[in-house]
């Protein structure tokens, strides 16, 4: 059901150390992310936003409070078992793409799948299927190079969805490309959402982003200042 929780964060906070200085970055957070949402979380810089998907994607531990993802408390597992559920449960979409620059298309999507496992003839079928999905059919063979900062993304997006994650976790994932390429971008994330019922967060200061999301969650010094959910 498209309102059964994926993720909660319950009163988190999280500081850094600047010298002998704690300096917050989230003041005390709490919500609850359902299945199937198309949530952007947006604010200033120095709002809170990448720090808020860290969190959840498992790449930073909060200073207190919990972060819980399909009901496990990210902070009662140990560094395997977060190993596995970052390349298991969680897809990341980055503003740079972050590929693997001698690896083709293909490979890059495939990462995920061979990680964990899967066999080569699913693979191929699965990722073949996923990377025509996403507009980059005849494409496969390109290296991150050969390719235009859009269709890098496409790539990173695919590579995200492989695994059929619970949670697509997209930090600023229009901010390095045109506005057509953005409008073109976030038209297919939207389609992913629908035909999938893939939950996708997005941190982002992008309007485009903020106009298609069906809720927005302000953060404002680290603390959420609105949650907004269209009807």
């Amino acid at each position: 059901m498209e309102n059964q929780p994926v993720v909660e964060l319950r009163d988190v906070t999280k500081s850094y150390k600047q010298g002998a200085l704690d300096v917050p970055a989230l003041r005390g957070v709490s919500l609850t992310i359902g299945r199937g949402e198309f949530t952007a979380i947006s604010g200033p810089s120095g709002s809170g936003k990448t720090t808020l998907l860290n969190l959840i994607g498992a790449l930073d531990v909060p200073s207190s409070g919990s972060v819980v993802l399909e009901g496990h408390d990210l902070s009662k597992m140990s560094r395997t078992q977060l190993a596995t559920l970052r390349r298991d449960r969680i897809g990341f979409v980055f503003q740079a793409y972050n590929l693997v620059p001698v690896l083709k298309a293909y490979e890059n999507a495939e990462i995920v799948l061979a990680l964990q496992g899967v066999g080569a003839a699913e693979r191929k079928q699965r990722v073949t299927a996923l990377l025509d999905e996403v507009g980059l059919h005849g494409l496969e063979d390109r290296r991150p190079d050969q390719l235009s900062g859009g269709q890098q993304q496409r790539v990173a997006i695919a590579r995200a969805i492989a695994s059929d994650p619970a949670v697509i976790l997209a930090d600023e994932p229009t901010a390095n490309v045109d506005s057509e390429t953005a409008e073109r971008l976030l038209a297919l994330m939207e389609k992913l959402n629908h035909d999938r019922r893939a939950t996708f967060i997005f941190s982002t200061h992008d309007p485009r982003v903020m106009e298609r999301a069906r809720r927005v969650v302000r953060l404002v010094d680290g603390r959420v200042e609105s949650d907004n959910v269209r009807s």
